[in-house]
């Protein structure tokens, strides 16, 4: 698996450069690949709020995030959110769009 971001930070304003660096440098390889992906796919659509709940994301410890994505944990409500549901189809099922 490699990884790293398949878009150009060029042209985002300074709060997605610095998700997008965040979301492909997770810790474990797995989580850069999740986050980073969905990162690539969604991150230049969000909104404002949107934006807020995926930063709260970035300092979720890796293998938490990893355990609700691949369902091995339940997801807390505070998480299970519309956003949260996004990112699960587009991991699971290849889900692009709301």
């Amino acid at each position: 698996m490699t990884t790293g971001t398949t878009i150009s930070s060029e042209g985002l304003d300074p709060r997605r450069r610095r998700l997008l660096f965040r979301a492909w440098h997770r810790g474990i390889r797995e989580m850069d690949y999740i986050i980073g992906r969905f990162a690539d796919a969604h991150l230049t659509t969000l909104d404002d709020a949107e934006l807020d709940t995926f930063e709260s994301w970035l300092v979720i410890p890796d293998q938490q995030f990893f355990a609700w994505v691949n369902g091995s944990v339940p997801v807390p409500a505070e998480i299970d959110g519309a956003l949260f549901k996004r990112l699960y189809d587009f991991h699971t099922k290849g889900l692009t769009t709301p």
